[in-house]
């Protein structure tokens, strides 16, 4: 299907509106996950020594280490344009502010008189952050997974990252994890981090969790991790980026077309969607993105998400709500008349940015919200990272004697339904006194006997003799 058909959803079959609306990283999903497979079970085996190799041949860098120089993250500061460091500043400070006031509140009630049950908060221990690496380095990434590991408490955050082919990392990228608080950087990328992370090698600690988003091997290797015994958890099946944007007729077509760049920009594999209702305002929007595309300094790489672009004609403003739960993109984008009033009825979707003055790149970088986010429809599932998702809860319950015999019955009923007697004795030995087993005289005598034996055997003489 041509990048710059205009699909008229109403006239579609069923089947045809869902090819319409597929991602183009899902081809070749076997071949991708035998890759992943391979590479995950060379990590394992050889761990350091399979980093370096997959790095030398992935990034074309050689390296003698593969943890970064801690010198280089205490000078990167001295490295950034002044402007550069004071954006990463401003956005770290309004991502830590929003992300301090998701800090959940322990509960404790008492659910019945002399039974209290409590839901507490504890921060992960460790913890791995991924920072994809690529043609443009990612510092907004560092800050949206470092600051919700330092707010949360993690004791442990390392950051992988891929090097350049001189060994290094960028600047920005190693100043946004000083700030927050990451000292362990180290040079690696792709499936071979994830799978070093979760298990761990001779330089790179193992982690309970792993966190960022990156390309499709990347998440097929969190996928495979996430599910191997002695793996780690993750965070979301994050993969290439993806922005869907329902506009009207009164919609500005240059927006739109800026909107749908800024995620094309990513990666050969991202993906752009425009549903509106008005086929004048589809065909502006097209006429905007080539002479947008034209003056973008990674138009080559744009253009080929372009190739992926979906432009989606449909009857009503409704029918584009119903198109995007559908799809249930990372990005949804909403410019239309009252565009507030839409959000009740948007099922799935990663994150909203809600009417005209409000771009996708303000959640990228700097407005406060996280923009590491579910993709590949994952949004009807997963939520966007938040701070809750670097900490686990879990519930204390206290009871007294009195508390138990209020809700006693109830305990041993529903144990004996189930024909679990172990149960239902476990609440009974405590408040009726229930007839515990009693030794036998003669288990008793053996028992004695044991203890004679034993207290023979203890006495001995100077020279290790029983006296």
């Amino acid at each position: 299907m041509s990048s710059q058909s205009i699909i008229e959803w109403g006239k579609l079959s069923e089947q045809q509106q869902a090819d319409a609306l597929l991602r183009p990283a899902m081809k070749d999903s076997s071949m991708l996950r035998d890759t992943v497979t391979k590479i995950i079970s060379r990590v394992r085996e050889n761990k350091d020594s399979a980093i370096l190799d997959y790095t030398k041949q992935f990034d074309g860098a050689e390296l003698a280490n593969l943890r970064l120089d801690t010198e280089y993250i205490d000078t990167a500061e001295s490295k950034l344009k002044p402007k550069v460091k004071s954006a990463i500043d401003l956005a770290y400070s309004n991502i830590k502010t929003f992300h301090e006031a998701q800090m959940p509140s322990d509960i404790r009630i008492e659910t019945a008189p002399g039974v209290i049950c409590e839901q507490k908060h504890a921060a992960l221990e460790k913890v791995g952050l991924y920072i994809p690496g690529g043609s443009a380095p990612l510092p907004s990434t560092v800050l949206m997974l470092g600051v919700s590991a330092q707010v949360a408490g993690c004791d442990l955050a390392i950051l992988c990252t891929p090097p350049s082919p001189q060994g290094t990392i960028a600047p920005e990228i190693a100043y946004a994890a000083k700030i927050c608080g990451i000292k362990q950087i180290y040079l690696c990328g792709g499936a071979q981090a994830i799978a070093a992370m979760a298990f761990g090698t001779e330089t790179i600690p193992k982690v309970d969790k792993i966190f960022g988003p990156g390309n499709s091997f990347v998440t097929e290797a969190k996928q495979q991790v996430s599910q191997a015994i002695g793996g780690a958890a993750i965070d979301m099946p994050a993969g290439p980026s993806e922005v869907l944007v329902i506009a009207d007729s009164n919609a500005d077509a240059g927006f739109v077309a800026a909107d749908l760049l800024s995620q094309a920009e990513h990666g050969a594999d991202s993906q752009a969607v425009l549903v509106s209702n008005d086929r004048s305002l589809i065909a502006k929007v097209q006429q905007q993105l080539v002479l947008q595309l034209a003056q973008l300094s990674r138009r080559d790489i744009a253009s080929k998400a372009v190739d992926n672009s979906r432009y989606i004609l449909t009857d009503s403003i409704e029918q584009s709500v119903l198109v995007s739960n559908a799809y249930a993109p990372e990005h949804l984008i909403i410019q239309t008349d009252d565009a507030r009033d839409l959000l009740p009825s948007i099922k799935h979707a990663g994150s909203i940015f809600v009417g005209a003055y409000s771009p996708e790149s303000a959640g990228d970088y700097a407005s406060g919200t996280n923009h590491v986010l579910p993709t590949y429809g994952y949004a009807r599932n997963y939520s966007s990272l938040g701070l809750l998702d670097f900490m686990r809860r879990y519930t204390v319950q206290e009871l007294s004697r009195e508390g138990l015999e209020n809700i006693g019955d109830a305990i041993m009923d529903l144990a004996e339904a189930e024909g679990l007697d172990a149960h239902s004795s476990a609440v009974k030995v405590r408040l009726t006194g229930l007839d515990l087993p009693t030794m036998s005289s003669d288990d008793t005598d053996s028992e004695k006997a044991d203890t004679r034996v034993y207290v023979d055997r203890s006495s001995t003489d100077s020279d290790g003799e029983p006296s």
